[in-house]
């Protein structure tokens, strides 16, 4: 893989530049940290080189200056809402990241439940933490928050949340994800913190968009497809470019509310410490890429990933068409077409040639291999098989798992599971692999080779079963599928095919 990002200089960069700004507040900073702190899989993809835990190293070389909170909201708790990427809970992903956090010697002092109205969910969840040793904190909403600053800034808005005890200089607020009330739960701090004579500051780290490269380039188009179901749009700063000349590119929630903010800080303050919301940002990431083209060119192939993802999510009815229709505009802007994506072609060729569904996945070597539908096995199993025998130099024609080793795997299916479909799921087929892999060599020189499909890519002419999809998941193989069903003839016309 070509990289287009230097890792190692965006640490030093990035950890510097933080170190900075607390410096710049008496010693005391809040920084609200968005997106994903040790899993940014989504930067990984459109920043070739940057390494998804580049942020949680980063925090690593400030170790002895941080503390980290937690945020929580409590209504997310009480509706069990769940993290898409990894499909669990953000309250469970709470305890992940506690665990992961102090596994790689950073401090967790709190957790801060924001939105609090006496959710007995959240009640349960607090005693939980608390039963393991971890502060827990409530904040609580503030009627017209945020327009209504005279009351927010007041002992009757952010003066009843419960100010948070922290005793490092550098307090990171993170979350499970987006709407948590991060930004809410930093400022509070601030008005707790200069009640008390102490003149802490805040900052944002968000990777994207990237504020200083052009707003449509590849990469930020990337950032708009990604948070499509949020509706953010990335735009030039308006603040930055009266204040400084400078065009800069920053997105939409953020421009909106920094009248809000700027009106907050100088309750809280006495004045705004900054001129725009680029200002509040520590981002070093857009200094950090080495070879332009080498990222555009990984961001088309991100935006065409989210096209497919979206359109498998309209047609499943869990997705909206709104959303299918900008990332197709993010598609034209970036200009990149669906056949860009190597494996498509070649997957719909397949069906076209064999009637039934097929599969196609590029080796790290630039070859595509593909599978299709048989009696024995689905066309998702049988591209994995071919892939690992291309890895381990196998024969084609040579049987890694016998077809003998297969049949009483259907039988157990079809005849005791009640299953319709005889044919084996890519897990039933690695299982059947790993067996064979007892007695057959091949079958085991194939089972080696599973760690270098990490960072493949693949794509199905049909939606796949949630098991197939989870195990494409756990393979690393960056997967999309045709928006449409196995039993279903041609695709949508909303999808620009047949």
């Amino acid at each position: 893989m070509k990289i287009g990002f230097d890792n190692e200089k965006y640490l030093k960069m990035q950890s510097e530049h933080i170190r900075e700004r607390i410096s710049k507040f008496g010693n005391k900073l809040y920084l609200e940290f968005g997106g994903k702190l040790f899993d940014d899989y989504h930067a990984s993809r459109v920043l070739p080189g940057f390494e998804p835990d580049s942020k949680l190293r980063m925090l690593m070389q400030l170790s002895d200056q941080a503390e980290i909170v937690i945020v929580i909201s409590a209504a997310d708790i009480d509706k069990n809402k769940m993290r898409g990427d990894l499909g669990i809970t953000y309250d469970t992903d709470v305890l992940r990241l506690i665990d992961a956090f102090t596994e790689r010697g950073l401090y967790v002092g709190s957790v801060c439940i924001t939105r609090y109205a006496g959710q007995e969910s959240a009640d349960l969840f607090r005693q939980r933490l608390e039963n393991m040793g971890i502060r827990v904190f409530l904040h609580y909403s503030i009627p017209g928050y945020p327009s209504n600053t005279s009351l927010i800034v007041s002992d009757e808005g952010y003066g009843k949340n419960k100010y948070i005890e922290t005793t490092r200089p550098l307090v990171v607020v993170t979350a499970p994800g987006p709407g948590s009330g991060k930004m809410a739960t930093c400022l509070s701090q601030l008005y707790h913190e200069y009640k008390r004579g102490i003149c802490a500051g805040y900052a944002k780290f968000e990777t994207f968009p990237i504020w200083n490269i052009p707003l449509k380039h590849p990469v930020n188009l990337a950032y708009e497809a990604a948070t499509a179901d949020l509706n953010d749009v990335n735009m030039i700063d308006p603040f930055h470019l009266e204040a400084y000349g400078e065009t800069t590119v920053n997105y939409n929630r953020d421009v909106e509310i920094f009248p809000v903010l700027q009106a907050m800080f100088e309750k809280i303050m006495g004045k705004c410490p900054y001129k725009s919301p680029t200002d509040m940002g520590v981002n070093m990431a857009g200094k950090c890429i080495i070879d332009d083209e080498v990222c555009c060119e990984a961001s088309r192939q991100e935006i065409i990933r989210r096209y497919y993802k979206s359109c498998a999510a309209f047609v499943a009815g869990t997705g909206k068409e709104d959303e299918v229709r900008k990332i197709e505009l993010l598609l034209k802007q970036a200009h990149a077409s669906l056949e860009d994506r190597k494996v498509v072609p070649v997957s719909l060729e397949i069906e076209r040639k064999t009637g039934g569904p097929a599969a196609a996945l590029e080796l790290p070597d630039g070859k595509i291999v593909h599978g299709k539908t048989s009696d024995l096995l689905g066309a998702s199993a049988a591209l994995l098989l071919n892939a690992l025998k291309v890895l381990a130099g196998i024969n084609h024609e040579h049987h890694v798992i016998s077809p003998d080793a297969i049949r009483p795997i259907q039988e157990l299916k079809t005849r005791y599971l009640g299953s319709r479909n005889p044919r084996l799921h890519t897990d039933e087929t690695l299982i059947a692999l790993s067996v064979s892999a007892a007695s057959n060599p091949e079958a085991r020189l194939a089972l080696e080779q599973l760690r270098r499909l990490k960072g493949c890519q693949a794509h199905t002419s049909v939606m796949l079963s949630s098991v197939d999809i989870l195990e494409f998941r756990r393979l690393g193989i960056e997967l999309t599928c045709e928006p449409k069903f196995e039993n279903q003839k041609g695709n949508p016309r909303l999808f620009g095919r047949g």
